[in-house]
């Protein structure tokens, strides 16, 4: 009996420290990579100071940044691990070479993301930006302590103001449970602190996906070569080479004795402009292969149509779920049974398409996220990137990374269970939110989809028909009446 017990503990010490390696190992590969997204964009005139200090400082600043970055790319991860890590057990139930993969290890990632997520937007990300801006009590010794110093006493009164903001809407919201609970801090204060987060994330998620998800059209269309109907290519750019000969004659020739020739000018020129990314585009067109040209750009098209649409009809569905099942509101799971039962109801295809339009969404409310104009100005540019820049975009990728696995179960994206504490926020049983949220997101992202294409696809059929013209030439007779009436009043 003694033996047995000894053999358990043992077989749990080496399950520990096999998760303990893995969860190691992933970290360091999202760190590494983290840091090279971070140092494309950092600006380098910032870390290469004169001053030492600063140097200092900066770089440590940067180390958060790359951690918290790291947890945002691990955080959309999730739920991708989660459900392949189904999959593969349910393909391979008694493989030797699988069973490091079990419902242990999956479970430890939700909680360290969950922690570390956390621990990044209350304390590190608040910490790296004072540290950045802190000089010193002023008479202290100059040098990174007494920056430190500054750093620790403003992180502890924006505490003090956190706590006492909630305290004051606990106790409005909830009388007598916030007054006994006063100095429960760690079973009270915190988780609602972080369900607030999380319903902040998720409402941002909200706002930026509809919007993402029409805007993903638009980034497409700009990385590929766009076809033409009924153009030839070869004809309008020949067109637009003449053109711009004419155009360039003109301009070295600009001479009237009715016109100021300054004014004159500045109009050439900015036609010329104009015809010469014309005729640049048209050349990018002509030297790209038929196949990226008639067919590369209208398959890309259609997979982000068959993407959004079908994210469409699972919300739609989630929504009839709702009304007829309990089991489909968003809910925690303690204990991972992994390999029992696929998470979809159409097999391993199901779930490959569940974690492909995980990932679409993540990265359509990036991309809403950056096109919106409240957030245009945190857009990162390459090599240009300021610290504080960084610091904020770090902030808001993990606000909306750490809410994406919330998001994706409470729209029915995927029914696997939110694990560890993710599946504690208060606001998630409440039927009415999660049925409005439901609500909400197919009628935003309908109404997105159905503005972009048709005024994409009426765009394009005025162009194809030559009524782009029509409207230019007839907004053109009036000036060139005008101009002949008052030639032939000078004459």
């Amino acid at each position: 009996m003694e033996t047995d017990d000894v053999s358990v503990r043992e077989q749990l010490f080496h399950d520990r420290v096999r998760e303990t390696i893995i969860c190691v190992l992933l970290f360091i590969c999202l760190y590494m990579l983290s840091h090279l997204i971070l140092t494309h964009f950092k600006k380098n005139a910032e870390f290469v100071n004169d001053d030492i200090e600063d140097a200092i400082v900066n770089k440590i600043a940067l180390w958060l940044c790359t951690f918290t970055l790291s947890v945002a790319v691990c955080a959309v991860l999730l739920l991708p691990i989660s459900i392949l890590s189904n999959e593969v057990l349910l393909t391979f139930p008694h493989s030797y070479y699988m069973q490091w993969l079990n419902g242990s290890l999956i479970r430890g990632l939700w909680n360290l993301v969950f922690l570390f997520s956390n621990l990044s937007l209350v304390f590190l990300m608040p910490f790296a930006y004072f540290f950045t801006e802190a000089e010193g009590f002023a008479g202290s010794k100059k040098g990174v302590m007494s920056r430190v110093y500054e750093t620790a006493v403003m992180l502890l009164l924006l505490s003090l103001l956190v706590l006492g903001i909630l305290w004051v809407a606990s106790a409005l919201l909830h009388d007598n449970a916030a007054r006994e609970s006063l100095y429960d801090l760690w079973e009270y204060y915190l988780p609602y602190l972080y369900s607030g987060i999380s319903l902040f994330g998720v409402l941002l998620l909200l706002l930026c996906t509809p919007f993402g998800l029409s805007r993903m059209f638009s980034v497409t269309g700009s990385l590929l070569v766009k076809p033409r109907l009924l153009e030839n290519v070869e004809e309008t750019m020949n067109c637009a080479v003449f053109e711009e000969a004419s155009l360039s004659r003109k301009l070295n020739s600009c001479t009237s004795c009715w016109v100021n020739v300054s004014v004159k000018a500045e109009t050439v020129n900015k036609q010329f402009l104009n015809v010469r990314a014309k005729r640049i585009a048209l050349e990018l067109r002509e030297r790209a292969s038929p196949w990226q040209r008639n067919l590369g750009y209208p398959l890309a098209m259609l997979l982000l149509l068959a993407l959004t649409a079908v994210c469409v009809l699972m919300v739609c569905f989630h929504v009839l779920e709702l009304l007829f099942d309990e089991s489909a509101m968003p809910r925690g799971m303690e204990d991972p049974r992994l390999g029992l039962a696929s998470f979809s109801m159409f097999g391993s295809l199901g779930a490959a398409v569940q974690v492909v339009l995980i990932l679409y969404l993540m990265v359509s409310s990036v991309v809403g996220f950056y096109s919106s104009p409240l957030f245009t100005s945190l857009l990162p540019q390459a090599q240009d990137t300021t610290l504080t820049q960084i610091i904020a975009n770090c902030v808001s990728l993990l606000i909306l990374s750490s809410a994406l696995p919330v998001f994706s179960r409470t729209l029915g994206i995927t029914r696997f269970d939110l694990l560890g504490d993710f599946g504690r926020y208060n606001w998630l049983g409440n039927f009415h939110i999660v049925f409005l949220y439901n609500i909400l997101f197919a009628g935003l992202t309908s109404a997105c989809l159905i503005k972009t294409v048709t005024w994409a696809l009426q765009r394009e059929l005025i162009r194809a028909f030559g009524l782009h013209r029509l409207t230019v030439s007839r907004s053109t007779v009036p000036l060139k009446l005008l101009l002949a009436s008052g030639l032939s009043k000078i004459h």
